[in-house]
C-alpha cells in the first residue's frame, strides 16, 4: 500500500525529470545505452519466450558471502549495508542519465493525458456527473412531450432512491491518482502500441491481441481494464489465464504491463484492470462508496468481480453489468472477448502491495475459515495458484514484517491458505532507508510458515537491495535497475536486477502449477525454480532476510530449504 505524500514528492521528481529533458532538447531519437550499476551481472532467460527478459546464463556457485558473514557492528558490516542500499537508487539514476528514456516518458505522458481528455470529451460522465433517471426519461420520452406527470414520476423515483438523481464519479485528471497515466504513472514508456520497439508495436502487432474493456463492479463503479492473449490464439486455444491486481494509489494497470507482456509471450491469457479508486476506473460508486486505500476491501471484492468478468461469456454474461445497467451512459463490455481461448480449469492470480493482500484473500475463499466462494459465475473458488508481490498475507491478516507499508489489518476477512503461493518481498520497502542494525533474518517468513503449516507448496524470496517498486515500474521511484540500456526501442533489462528476477520466478511458478505437458514452460518450470546458482538465484537473494521454499517437483521430489542463499540441496 502506498501513501499520497510519497506520490506527491516522487511525482514531483518525475515532473522534474521531464522538465530536464525538455530543457535539454531530448528527442525519441536519442538512443543512449548505459549501465549505471556498480556491480555488473549476467542474467538468464525468464522462460521459454522471455523476449526482453532474456540474457545469458551464469554460474554463481562461488557466491561471495562476505556480507553474509560480516560481524555487527563493524566497518565491514556498514560498508556492506551502504553497498546494498545503493541499489535502490539505480533505476532513477539510469532514467535521469538517459535522454532517450526521458524523451519517451515525456512523449507518452502527453499522449496519455490527451487520450484521457478524449475519453472525457466523448463521454462526459467519466469526468463530470450523470443522472441515470433523467437520462432514462429523455431516452424514452420526446422532450416536447414532457409534462407534469412525467416530471412527477421522475421526482417520485428520486424520492425512492436519491442516488438516481445524480451519479458522481469524482473522477478528474488528478483523481484517482494516476487517472491520466501521466508523469511516473506512464510506467515503462516503451510498452505502448505506438512505440517502435520490441515491447511496443512489434508486441502488439505480432505477439498479442489486446482489447480494452469496461465493466461495473458490485457497487456500480466502472472499472477500466484490458484483456490480453497471444496472437493467433483462436477460439480452441484452451490457454491458462492470469488476473493481475494492482497496488494502491499511484499504481495504475500500466505499471504491470511488464507482467502482462511476459505472460502473453509465454502462452497465457491475461487481464489487467484498475480497481475502484485506481487509475482510469471510477473514484467512487454512484452512492459515494469509496475505493483504493479509503476502502481497502476493493482489492479483494474487486478482484472477485474481475475474475467473474474474466470468466464471463456471451451465454453467461458478466452479472454486475446487468444489475448496474443505467448507472452511467457508458457502454460496458458484456463479457470477456477472449473467453473462448481460456481453459476455465486453469486460473492464476498475481497482485502487488494492496493487490498482494487482495490475491492472498481471494485464493483463500471457499475454505472453512472464509465460507463459500463469493463470485457469481462459479460454484467454487476457481483460483489454482497465487503470486504475491510484496507481499503474501497469512490467514488472520498478518503480513511479513517488512517496510512495504502493509501490516496486520482488522479489515482483512477470514480466509485460509488454499493453493500454491509464491511470495516475493522487498528488502527496503515503501520508503527505503538503510539498516542501522541487523533485522530478524526470519521476519519475511510469516506467511511462508503459515503455508507450510497447511502443507501447501510455497516459495518466499526477498530480493537483495530492493524496494517496494520492483514490481510497479514507476519512473523516478526508488528501485533497482530495470532499464539500464535502451536497445531496439525498448528497455533492455538483461543486465537489470529486481524486476527481471521477478519475471523469472513469477513465470516459473505459474508454469509449474498451470502448464500442461507439451506447452511451453511445462518441462523446465522446476529447473528454473531450483536454479539457485543461476543469474536470478542466490546472488540476487537478500543476505539480511532468508529466502525459502517447500514444494514438490513434477517428478515427485520434495524440495525443502529454509535458507536458499546459504545453500541447499536442490535435487
Amino acid at each position: 500500500m502506498q501513501t499520497g505524500s510519497g506520490y506527491r514528492s516522487l511525482g514531483l521528481i518525475g515532473a522534474l525529470l521531464i522538465a530536464a529533458c525538455l530543457t535539454a532538447g531530448c528527442s525519441d531519437d536519442d538512443n543512449v545505452e548505459l549501465d549505471t550499476r556498480a556491480e555488473p551481472n549476467s542474467t538468464g532467460s525468464s522462460g521459454e519466450n522471455g523476449s526482453s527478459s532474456g540474457g545469458t546464463t551464469g554460474d554463481t556457485s562461488e557466491l561471495d558471502m562476505r556480507c553474509d558473514e560480516a560481524v555487527y557492528p563493524s566497518a565491514e558490516w556498514t560498508a556492506c549495508e551502504a553497498e546494498n542500499y545503493a541499489r535502490v537508487l539505480e533505476a532513477p539514476a539510469e532514467e535521469l542519465a538517459s535522454p532517450a528514456f526521458l524523451a519517451r516518458m515525456a512523449t507518452q505522458s502527453q499522449a496519455n493525458l490527451l487520450d484521457y481528455i478524449a475519453r472525457g470529451t466523448a463521454d462526459p460522465s467519466w469526468l463530470l456527473a450523470s443522472s441515470p433517471a433523467l437520462v432514462n426519461l429523455l431516452d424514452t420520452v420526446d422532450v416536447q412531450d414532457l409534462d407534469a406527470n412525467a416530471l412527477d414520476a421522475l421526482f417520485a423515483a428520486v424520492q425512492d432512491d436519491p442516488s438516481q438523481v445524480l451519479s458522481v464519479s469524482a473522477n478528474s485528471p488528478l483523481t484517482p491518482l494516476c487517472a491520466a497515466w501521466a508523469l511516473p504513472c506512464v510506467g515503462d514508456p516503451f510498452r505502448y502500441p505506438d512505440v517502435a520497439g520490441a515491447d511496443g508495436d512489434a508486441f502488439y502487432t505480432q505477439q498479442a491481441q489486446v482489447e480494452p474493456v469496461v465493466f461495473y463492479d458490485r457497487g456500480c463503479a466502472r472499472l477500466s481494464g484490458r484483456v490480453w492473449r497471444p496472437a493467433g490464439a483462436g477460439d480452441d486455444a484452451s490457454l491458462p489465464g492470469i488476473v493481475i491486481d494492482n497496488g494502491s494509489l499511484q499504481a495504475s494497470e500500466t505499471l504491470y504491463w511488464w507482467a502482462a507482456q511476459l505472460l502473453v509471450r509465454n502462452g497465457y491469457v491475461v487481464m489487467t484492470f484498475d480497481p475502484r479508486g485506481q487509475g482510469r476506473s471510477d473514484m467512487q460508486t454512484p452512492s459515494s462508496e469509496q475505493g483504493s486505500n479509503a476502502n481497502i476491501e476493493v482489492f479483494w471484492t474487486g478482484l472477485v468481480d474481475a475474475i467473474d468478468f474474466f470468466r464471463s461469456t456471451p451465454t453467461t454474461p458478466y452479472p454486475h453489468n446487468q444489475s448496474c445497467a443505467g448507472s452511467y451512459p457508458t457502454e460496458v463490455t458484456g463479457s470477456n472477448p477472449f473467453f473462448a481461448s481460456i481453459d476455465d480449469g486453469r486460473l492464476g492470480i498475481a497482485g502487488h502491495s494492496a493487490g498482494a493482500a487482495g490475491v492472498s484473500v481471494v485464493q483463500g475463499y471457499d475454505t472453512p475459515a472464509s465460507g463459500p466462494w463469493p463470485g457469481q459465475l462459479d460454484d467454487s473458488n476457481p483460483v489454482d495458484v497465487v503470486v504475491a508481490w510484496d507481499d503474501l498475507t497469512q490467514p488472520g491478516g498478518e503480513t511479513d514484517d517488512t517496510r512495504a507499508g502493509t501490516s496486520p489489518d482488522a479489515n482483512v476477512p477470514d480466509f485460509g491458505a488454499r493453493v500454491p503461493a509464491l511470495d516475493m518481498v522487498s528488502e527496503y520497502g515503501l520508503t527505503p532507508t538503510p539498516f542501522t542494525e541487523p533485522p530478524d533474518p526470519e521476519a519475511h517468513k510469516i506467511a511462508y510458515n503459515a503455508w507450510r503449516a497447511a502443507e501447501l507448496p510455497v516459495y518466499t524470496i526477498t530480493i537483495r537491495g530492493s524496494s517496494h517498486y520492483e514490481w510497479s515500474l514507476l519512473p523516478a521511484f526508488p528501485a533497482t535497475s530495470w532499464c539500464p540500456a535502451i536497445t531496439n526501442g525498448a528497455c533492455d533489462d538483461a543486465n537489470g536486477w529486481g524486476n527481471i528476477m521477478a519475471q523469472h520466478y513469477t513465470l516459473a511458478w505459474f508454469d509449474r502449477w498451470l502448464k500442461q505437458p507439451g506447452e511451453p514452460g511445462y518441462a523446465t518450470a522446476d529447473t528454473r525454480l531450483l536454479d539457485d546458482d543461476g543469474p536470478h538465484g542466490r546472488v540476487k537473494m537478500s543476505f539480511r532476510y532468508q529466502s525459502a521454499r517447500s514444494f514438490p517437483t513434477r517428478a515427485g521430489a520434495d524440495v525443502n530449504c529454509e535458507d536458499i542463499r546459504a545453500g541447499c540441496d536442490a535435487s
